[in-house]
């Protein structure tokens, strides 16, 4: 089946040619497209999508709105944030709300398609590129502070974590490991409760010993 996907954006030729490129491959299908927040959130709750893709700038309910809001649901979707350079501020704020995924519009197809999979699949994505330009500049406002090496973890509770740091999605960590995807799921849950993060790019971010909150 392939994954069904959310598009938010408040330009028609954007979404049009996201959905042109996502379905192509037939793995992904756009079951619903959404101009602002407000609409997002209601086609959402019709659709039950499994990822939702989300610019942040949007008329009458702004993408961080919405984003606030869905993750509040007792099963929302895996949620991806789709930004441009010049909005390094509206990343930092859905980090914080716990976002899945951040990725930036001018992205290769390929690139985008595999992250949609990978967020799909419980996975975490995060463009090098906004990695590379935000990090940065948090460290130097005083929003993250240097973690030092993470300690605490088993063994396998630090494979898991470096694998998972790395992108890739439970199904992934398991066959690398030799695990079941069940086992893998609770490591990464022990994982996040002993980092004292709430989701899997926050876990991601603390093995690169970049945020402390």
């Amino acid at each position: 089946m392939p994954v069904r996907l959310v598009l938010a954006d408040d330009e028609p030729l954007l979404r049009r040619g996201l959905r042109v490129l996502l379905e192509a491959g037939g793995a992904v299908e756009v079951v619903a497209e959404a101009s602002d927040g407000a609409e997002l959130l209601d086609v959402t709750r019709r659709f039950s999508p499994d990822v939702a893709l989300v610019d942040v700038q949007m008329p009458r309910m702004d993408g961080l709105a919405a984003l606030r809001a869905m993750l509040a649901w007792t099963s929302p979707p895996a949620v991806a944030v789709l930004t441009t350079f010049d909005l390094d501020d509206y990343v930092a704020t859905a980090l914080d709300l716990g976002a899945q995924g951040f990725l930036l519009k001018d992205a290769e197809p390929d690139a985008l398609e595999r992250a949609v999979l990978d967020l799909a699949a419980g996975g975490a994505v995060l463009d090098p590129r906004i990695a590379a330009r935000l990090l940065p500049k948090l460290r130097l406002a005083g929003r993250f502070r240097t973690r030092p090496p993470v300690t605490g973890l088993s063994a396998r509770e630090q494979q898991v974590l470096e694998l998972l740091a790395a992108g890739n999605p439970n199904s992934a960590i398991a066959a690398s490991l030799g695990l079941t995807e069940a086992t893998v799921k609770s490591y990464v849950s022990t994982v996040l409760t002993k980092l004292g993060v709430e989701n899997r790019v926050q876990a991601a971010l603390v093995a690169h010993r970049v945020p402390l909150w």
